[in-house]
């Protein structure tokens, strides 16, 4: 932390602007060797750098300084931004090295400098990440409330409140003989108490639609070999993604698509035709096909004209899949077949489409996007993302849950449970016990930021 970092911010070379941030102990130093000047903080001042050693001018560049600790890192800061051509990124990079003090920064390390300083807690920092690996619209306003801090207030919110039932109980087995200590406190407090953990669980339902925005919705292609899943799969890929062939099983392995559909991210996965078989490769690839069919939000199962949808979709489907996700049959050559009455053995729907139909393909994309609004829609309410906030959030409520059961035990063995609660909830944001998590996070943070 005594050490001033530098990296390129801006991303790949070249580009008309590159922005080379700086950030520690030495930032002013290094300006005036740069420059001759420190600029007023935050006012974009046009300077020449030069090589402090030979003299030589580096480039012409706006040069923004921010004062610590009202700054992205808490500490000082400066922003090079120079134009962005590869040999003059390297050579200034290459003049910063030569400070003492200075060397570049590791990934995620200016992040991990504004978590240190309480510039951001945990929840923020994760938001920041999505926000930099939003792919659609949804993405990126889920991630701009969290890395804003919705999130985090949400459960420092609670956990205040667990704090203050906590000292609620203290005092009155502490001063229980005072006249100004209520004596019913303590059934008002487990009554909080169990609001709160009906509260924690309403959350935790609702955060799996933000789960799934973050990490997008699966929808698997399944059926007989030869059913037409993998021209259903270039079609609404709108490219070649998978080979197609008259031979039957020319899917051996998982192809996946990402798409945005209606600003919501859709992971499309082409899976091999299930059928008997001798041969080993086929039988992994259609091993890999169920389990990719259990792990689905959503199964399409292609049917060919001649195809019995409840016979086929049983068979290849077990129960508990058929009981717990949705499976639309899609009539992938329905320009070959009448068009399908309405199933009634239970499955949701059944779609006719044709990848020489532009008709059908515009239902069927309408009706993926419609299913990914209903499954994915979190509205303006702070959600958890992530599995770490759910494993938190459950350990919360089911120290919760144990300490209002166990009314037979002393308030001080109950008011235990509150400390474990609330320090579960302190876990989400940063504030206790995540030393062994931070290298995680900070891992995946591309450099520079």
């Amino acid at each position: 932390m005594s050490d001033t970092i530098y990296a390129l911010s801006s991303g790949a070379l070249p580009s008309g602007v590159a922005v080379i941030r700086l950030s520690g102990p030495s930032v002013e130093q290094v300006l005036i060797h740069l420059c001759g000047a420190v600029p007023l903080p935050r006012n974009a001042a046009l300077r020449r750098l030069t090589d402090p050693t030979t003299g030589d001018v580096l480039d012409e560049a706006l040069v923004l300084f921010f004062k610590g600790p009202s700054s992205f890192t808490g500490e000082d800061v400066v922003e090079l931004q120079c134009h962005g051509g590869r040999a003059v990124v390297a050579r200034i990079l290459e003049v910063l090295s030569g400070f003492d003090g200075l060397r570049p920064a590791d990934a995620g390390e200016f992040t991990r400098r504004a978590f240190d300083r309480g510039r951001m807690d945990l929840t923020e920092v994760e938001g920041l990440s999505d926000l930099i690996a939003a792919e659609t619209e949804a993405q990126r306003k889920q991630a701009f409330r969290q890395m804003g801090g919705e999130l985090g207030r949400l459960y420092e919110g609670w956990r205040t409140q667990l704090i203050h039932m906590r000292a609620m109980i203290e005092a009155d087995f502490d001063f229980a003989d005072e006249e100004d200590i209520p004596g019913s406190v303590a059934d008002q407090v487990w009554t909080e108490a169990e609001a709160l953990a009906a509260e924690i669980g309403v959350h935790l339902d609702k955060s799996r639609s933000g789960e799934r925005l973050r990490s997008g919705l699966q929808v698997v292609l399944m059926g007989a070999p030869n059913a037409g899943k993998s021209s259903l799969l270039n079609a609404i890929a709108g490219r070649e993604v998978a080979i197609v062939t008259e031979e039957a099983g020319t899917t051996r392995d998982a192809i996946e698509v990402h798409l945005d559909l209606g600003g919501y991210p859709v992971t499309l996965v082409d899976t091999a035709g299930l059928r008997v078989t001798d041969g080993l490769v086929e039988q992994e690839g259609i091993r890999r096909a169920r389990a990719r069919g259990d792990a689905a939000d959503l199964i399409l199962w292609a049917m060919e004209p001649e195809g019995h949808a409840p016979d086929d979709i049983s068979s290849g489907l077990s129960a508990d899949v058929l009981e717990t996700v949705p499976v639309w049959i899609v009539h992938t050559k329905a320009d070959l077949e009448t068009p399908p009455k309405r199933d009634s053995s239970g499955i949701k729907q059944e779609i006719p489409c044709s990848t020489v139909d532009t008709e059908g393909m515009d239902l069927l994309l309408a009706e993926l996007s419609g299913f990914a609004h209903e499954m994915i829609s979190v509205g303006e309410a702070p959600l958890a993302t992530r599995q770490r906030h759910r494993h938190y959030l459950c350990e919360c409520q089911s120290a919760l849950r144990q300490g209002i059961a166990q009314d037979h035990l002393p308030g001080e063995l109950r008011a235990e449970d509150l400390r474990r609660a609330a320090d579960a909830l302190g876990r989400i944001t940063g504030r206790i016990d995540v030393e062994d998590l931070l290298d995680v996070i900070f891992r995946d943070f591309c450099v520079g930021k």
